[in-house]
């Protein structure tokens, strides 16, 4: 859908039109649900995060301004929800040592490049809730390391040996298997 179809089904959705919103969810639903499950890690916190993006998502569909993506915004929203969802759980908490994050570099080559997208995403569910939100906001959702540290009340330095730590993890669990 581009952002013309998108405003039909927003206008009837500010409307209160439930045939608007039903259809708004279901062209939103699986991919959303997918960001969900890459953010969360297990199904249950994504089926919970869905429902709560989605209530946030129809709370704001009067602010939603034309000026990118209508599923460019709604991801934001999605993203936004999980975070804080993370945060309010101290999910996000990073156990390291931050001193130790300045200048870490991997020197190993990374084996994730080799794996499959659904191989891929499995191991990045099982990583640490640190780990994962950062590896997903910088590998998948494209953020730099600032914006991670201005969205996770971090440093740079720390999402960016964050994010080498969910790769020396990855790689670990790629040889492991």
């Amino acid at each position: 859908m581009d952002n013309t179809e998108y405003r039909s089904l927003i206008e009837g959705c500010i409307k209160g039109d439930r045939a608007a919103q039903r259809k708004l969810y279901n062209s939103l639903a699986p991919k959303m649900f997918a960001l969900c499950i890459r953010y969360m890690g297990d199904r249950e916190s994504a089926e919970d995060i869905l429902q709560e993006g989605f209530i946030m998502l129809f709370e704001k569909l009067g602010s939603f301004s034309e000026s990118g993506s209508f599923e460019g915004w709604a991801r934001k929203v999605f993203v936004n929800t999980a975070l804080m969802s993370l945060r309010k759980n101290d999910a996000l908490k990073m156990s390291d040592n931050i001193e130790s994050a300045i200048n870490v570099e991997s020197s190993q080559p990374s084996v994730i490049q080799s794996l499959g997208y659904k191989e891929l995403m499995h191991l990045v569910m099982s990583l640490p809730a640190g780990y994962r939100t950062v590896f997903n906001m910088f590998v998948i959702e494209g953020f730099s390391h600032n914006d991670i540290a201005a969205a996770l009340g971090i440093s740079p330095a720390t999402s960016r040996s964050q994010l080498n730590r969910a790769r020396q993890m990855l790689q670990e669990m790629i040889k492991n298997e």
